[in-house]
């Protein structure tokens, strides 16, 4: 959930780190294109759980994690 309206609000909150900056603050696409990654889309499945713990979903998994740290 964005609690902001806008960057500037975002960098105005005594609570803003600028280390995180080139990591959280992105443009809406590209949280669009995060969010639709298997391993949110897959998760109406009835075997979800399992199915994380599958190559599917451990490679989903992966490919979330290098996207969020920057390394996609």
């Amino acid at each position: 959930m964005n609690l902001f309206r806008s960057e500037e609000h975002a960098r105005n909150w005594t609570g803003f780190d600028p280390d995180l900056e080139d990591r959280m603050l992105r443009p809406v696409g590209w949280w669009a294109e995060t969010f639709s990654n298997p391993f949110f889309r897959e998760r109406v499945r009835p075997d979800y759980i399992s199915w994380t713990m599958s190559d599917a979903g451990r490679s989903a998994f992966g490919e979330l994690r290098a996207r969020l740290s920057g390394q996609d």
